[in-house]
């Protein structure tokens, strides 16, 4: 069923169905263009779309010309029936409510024909039995624990750390998915539905029907094998090679409490702790990723105790170097960790792995139980003679460093493995000491892991009514308050393990940086502290859409950029050079240019005008590639490495429109080829007697004698 032969009949202005339509419509409904008249366009959505890795695709395509079906609105499961069984009309378009979008609705839904697509309405409040279309084991069998490492740990067995996990995500359904972020337009859908679709006493409406017609083609299929096969031959043999699936990939961003030469090999004596947090997320829908409490809490936490720690007044003495560490990709098989191991063990990164004097990961952290933080260590790594003492003094200066604070550290029981964590491909390679912090002690607090739900709210952040923008963005909310506790117990406890003897209570982190990250990557990213420390070029990435933390395959995304800005901005040294000079510093005496990066920034707005008043920051940001090793090595059925790609398409887009019935398209088509047929009898004959019926009448005044 193509939209554009059932679209004749038109959506007025005037109509009930859609008074709302005028407004959300790209055009005026009065305009001249047709296809105005007759589509109403949904221009808030979000598409499921398709990836794949190694061996299988996930995700959801729609048909080469899109898929058309009558609108039939599911809130309860009893409305399925309708869809699945009962309804006259199919296929059927659903709109489904947020609260039924689960493992046991779609499996239904999967297996019938009768279903041509799906859009789904945001559950408000968020369900409150959790919802996470994530798997309940994730990255498995891409982390430590294998048959050869610990396998009494492998696939969770010990733990299933994200029970709440439907693995939706995961599979692969062949029809068009999307969400509905505007409730405005939801409503319009729901109103067409009622004016036009509601079933009377059991038997089906009458024609015309509101139907919804969604286009998402999928240019690529079966497995990131086939799809980088199919690209590697267009880009041989091809004159305009067409292709059809990218790897997932962005850059890593990294920085050192002390600068180093990023051009050369540090020296193999020297030490460093690292410190590392995810970046990215992920949920059902394309760039659809929040992650307020799997990513946001842990990332921003981070970069307040590196603050906190640049801010010491004797770090410049501390014994061994700190690099703090900002993994991008982390959610599809470990990405960004595992290519700088990778980097590291190829002799590609200043850093070797032997270099590591300790590992230090903050996960999730944001809905701790009380004042308890708890501390993850590897039980199998704890076996070695020699590492199990490092590891214990790590864990002693970490509970050390909570003496005194609202944050409690508590070791996990020596039997559980390690959650889900960057540090896991670190182990994989060489037997560090380290520690995953985290808010649970074994399960996921988070019951929104991967997916739209979470939000700010997830993680309790809450703001007074009636706040500016620039008032929100200063607030500090408990949430802040909460993180800044973890930052500063971080911040000390990495003083201490860096060799600091001095007392900690100077290191503190600073709650409202925290409150205005929060803001920042969760709710808006264009505000005026943002707009202040980043590139006048780069000025364009603070759209007013809300966050979002996919990996992508555009890079750096937004996220990245604004990480790498932010900790330039809090470990960095405003520094007195010129916009030339700032922009070369190889054509600066004494810049350093392997040691330092340079930026210069918008900065903020001259209280007494409208232009800003910009500056140079020299810091020790670096950005890393978060490119999987399997595109480097070619090799896109690795077992070792992830293989995620996203496919190709060619536009995604969604409208309703009225359809009517398939014996009025049936006249109208006969009606249509009669007056076709009678037109070129019509031409024919006037063609055949043009000499007649055109024939010039001859001029009575000349006439011959």
């Amino acid at each position: 069923m193509r939209g554009g032969a059932g679209g004749t009949g038109a959506l007025k202005c005037g109509s009930s169905s859609l008074k709302w339509a005028c407004v959300l419509s790209s055009g005026s409904c009065e305009g001249n263009s047709v296809e105005r008249k007759i589509y109403i366009p949904l221009n808030k959505t979000a598409p499921c779309v398709r990836l794949l890795n190694a061996t299988h695709q996930i995700g959801c395509q729609s048909s080469i010309s899109g898929d058309t079906g009558v609108i039939h609105v599911v809130e309860k499961e009893e409305d399925l029936n309708w869809v699945l069984a009962d309804g006259p009309h199919p296929p059927y378009m659903i709109l489904l409510d947020g609260n039924l979008f689960n493992r046991l609705v779609m499996q239904q839904l999967k297996g019938t024909s009768r279903v041509s697509g799906l859009a789904v309405s945001i559950a408000k409040p968020n369900p409150p039995q959790g919802f996470s279309p994530g798997l309940k084991c994730p990255n498995d069998g891409f982390g430590v624990y294998s048959k050869d490492y610990g396998p009494q740990y492998a696939h969770c067995n010990r733990t299933v750390w994200n029970p709440v996990g439907s693995g939706l995500s995961y599979e692969d359904f062949d029809f068009p998915i999307f969400l509905l972020e505007d409730a405005n337009e939801t409503q319009v859908i729901k109103q067409c539905y009622q004016d036009h679709n509601v079933p009377t006493d059991g038997s089906g409406p009458e024609y015309p029907l509101c139907a919804m017609q969604l286009f998402s083609h999928m240019h690529a299929v079966t497995s990131t094998v086939t799809c980088m096969r199919r690209n590697s031959i267009q880009n041989t043999f091809s004159i305009n090679p067409e292709t059809v699936c990218d790897p997932l990939l962005d850059y890593n961003v990294w920085s050192t409490l002390h600068p180093i030469n990023s051009s050369e090999k540090v020296d193999p004596k020297k030490e460093f702790i690292m410190v590392a947090t995810r970046i990215d997320s992920h949920s059902f829908f394309w760039n659809i990723a929040p992650g307020a409490e799997s990513a946001v809490s842990s990332f921003v936490t981070h970069l307040a105790a590196a603050e906190a720690l640049h801010k010491a007044s004797d770090v410049h003495l501390l014994q061994r170097n700190i690099m703090f560490t900002f993994f991008q990709g982390e959610t599809f098989d470990y990405i960004g960790s595992s290519r700088m191991v990778y980097d590291m063990e190829k002799d590609k990164f200043p850093l070797r792995l032997e270099n590591i004097h300790s590992f230090v990961e903050l996960n999730q952290v944001a809905l701790r139980n009380g004042s308890i933080l708890w501390m993850h260590t590897d039980p199998v790594s704890r076996l070695n003679a020699t590492v199990e003492p490092q590891i214990k003094n790590l864990l002693d200066i970490l509970s050390n460093s909570s003496v005194g604070a609202n944050v409690t550290l508590q070791e996990v029981g020596f039997s559980q493995s390690l959650p889900p964590s960057s540090f896991q491909r670190f182990l994989r390679a060489r037997h560090i000491p380290g520690v995953v912090l985290t808010d649970h002690q074994a399960s996921f607090q988070n019951r929104y892991y991967q997916s739209m739900y979470d939000t700010p709210e997830n993680i309790r952040m809450q703001y007074p009514e009636g706040l500016s923008p620039e008032e929100t963005l200063e607030y500090v909310t408990d949430t802040a308050k909460s993180l800044a506790e973890v930052a500063t117990v971080v911040a000390r406890a990495l003083y201490r393990l860096a060799g600091g003897a001095n007392d900690t209570s100077a290191i503190q982190a600073d709650p409202k940086t925290i409150t205005q990250m929060l803001y920042g990557f969760l709710i808006k990213m264009n505000n005026s502290w943002f707009q202040s420390i980043i590139k006048p070029d780069l000025k364009g990435i603070l759209g007013d859409d809300v966050p979002q933390h996919y990996v992508a395959v555009s890079s750096p995304v937004n996220t990245t950029y604004l990480v790498q800005y932010v900790l330039a901005n809090l470990t960095g040294t405003v520094v007195n050079l010129t916009k030339e000079e700032c922009l070369n510093p190889e054509k600066t005496p004494n810049a350093e240019k392997e040691m330092y990066d340079y930026a210069w920034v918008q900065g903020s707005l001259d209280p007494n005008s409208t232009s800003r008043v910009p500056y140079c920051v020299r810091s020790t940001v670096r950005l890393s590639k978060a490119l999987s090793p399997a595109f480097e090595l070619r090799e896109w059925g690795s077992t070792e490495y992830s293989t995620w790609t996203e496919s190709r398409w060619k536009e995604i887009r969604a409208r309703i429109f009225l359809v009517a019935s398939k014996e009025l398209e049936i006249i109208t088509l006969v009606v249509g080829i009669a007056i076709l047929v009678f037109s070129l009898v019509a031409t024919h004959f006037i063609n055949a007697k043009a000499d007649v019926l055109f024939s010039i009448p001859r001029d009575p005044g000349a006439v011959a004698y």
